[in-house]
């Protein structure tokens, strides 16, 4: 695996200018030194783990903006850290990293929690671009000019701030259900296949198994239209819409 040096992207930085924090969580220290190396070339703050355990402790000490978390571990396995993170309210973004390459290993990745997913063998430059998309969805990076508010009805994003309230109610998400949330009020009024949302919010597809999407769907409706007017409508057999209620 090696580090290709084209002409470098934009630097993503902390809203106060400062590295952004990156956790790699890996059994393998061969591997943890290569990803660490190619996430510092990006001019990053990185620390890694060895284990489960490990990963706990240091997340809670260095409060990372993301994390590249390994599944299979000999301790505490990534899905277990995951969900120990999310029960302490902790929404670190988490890109899996693992040899599973099935999807129903995928769904299950995602669907604990996690925000995307790389199997092994991968480049380093794929790690680097997944884990920038994942950053850019959850907002942590400083926010490029423009209108940064989105409204449909009295549901309002603000993709600057990672705010979102509804009839003035602030809505708390995670980065996933963010970025699909984006999309569907991008798109007030039209009708959103599964596909399309997958290759939007996900980047690929599942080789047909959409369960995901339903998934957040639902985690979304549980959060937007709890003890209000539905605003996120299903259209049997053809997806989602999103639309301002009368």
């Amino acid at each position: 695996m090696t580090i290709s040096q084209p002409s470098a992207p934009p630097r993503l930085t902390r809203a106060d200018g400062s590295p952004l924090r990156i956790l790699v969580v890996d059994d393998e220290a061969s591997l943890t030194d290569l990803l660490s190396m190619a996430l510092r070339y990006e001019g990053w703050d990185v620390r890694s783990a060895n284990g489960g355990q490990d990963a706990l402790t240091t997340a809670r000490e260095f409060k990372p903006d993301a994390m590249v978390l390994d599944v299979m571990m000999p301790d505490l396995d990534g899905l277990q850290v995951l969900s120990r993170l999310r029960q302490n309210n902790d929404d670190t973004p988490v890109l899996f990293l693992t040899a599973k390459d099935s999807v129903e290993d995928r769904v299950t990745g995602l669907t604990a929690g996690g925000d995307d997913y790389v199997t092994k063998p991968f480049s380093l430059e794929e790690v680097v671009a997944r884990l920038r998309g994942l950053i850019r969805r959850s907002q942590i990076s400083v926010s490029e000019a423009g209108d940064s508010r989105i409204v449909v009805g009295d549901l309002v994003l603000d993709e600057e701030s990672y705010e979102v309230t509804r009839a003035g109610r602030s809505i708390e998400l995670t980065a996933t259900e963010f970025e699909l949330l984006r999309f569907l009020m991008r798109n007030p009024r039209r009708v959103l296949s599964k596909a399309q949302i997958l290759d939007r919010v996900w980047s690929y597809d599942f080789g047909g198994k959409s369960s995901v999407v339903e998934i957040y769907i639902s985690y979304l409706r549980k959060k937007i239209d709890v003890g209000e007017e539905p605003m996120i409508h299903t259209v049997r057999g053809v997806g989602y819409v999103i639309k301002p209620t009368a």
